[in-house]
């Protein structure tokens, strides 16, 4: 998924393009979410690879655990909750994004 491929594109009395602000919805805890202790060399990315079979949507696992980070790295030995309503999520990000 191209997270950003649906975000509107507005245009300045300029003329210059620019996407508006992306909204993340809220991803509400789930009965069925993982939960991971996360170890050196983690990255957003590879989680979701291995979680979701997706690296793209490393912004789900960082967007439910709050990251303020401008990094793919996590820090070693935190609790990372790994939502697994994929679908769910994508769609509510997609509605909020139009």
């Amino acid at each position: 998924m191209r997270r950003y491929e649906n975000i509107p594109v507005l245009t300045s009395a300029e003329g210059k393009q620019y996407k508006t602000t992306t909204v993340y919805p809220d991803t509400p805890i789930n009965e069925n979410d993982y939960y991971v202790i996360t170890t050196a060399g983690d990255r957003y990315d590879t989680l979701a690879q291995q979680f979701y079979n997706d690296y793209t949507l490393w912004w789900v696992i960082a967007a439910a655990n709050n990251s303020q980070r401008a990094s793919l790295m996590v820090e070693a030995g935190i609790q990372l909750r790994i939502p697994t309503d994929i679908d769910t999520i994508v769609s509510n990000y997609n509605r909020a994004n139009r």
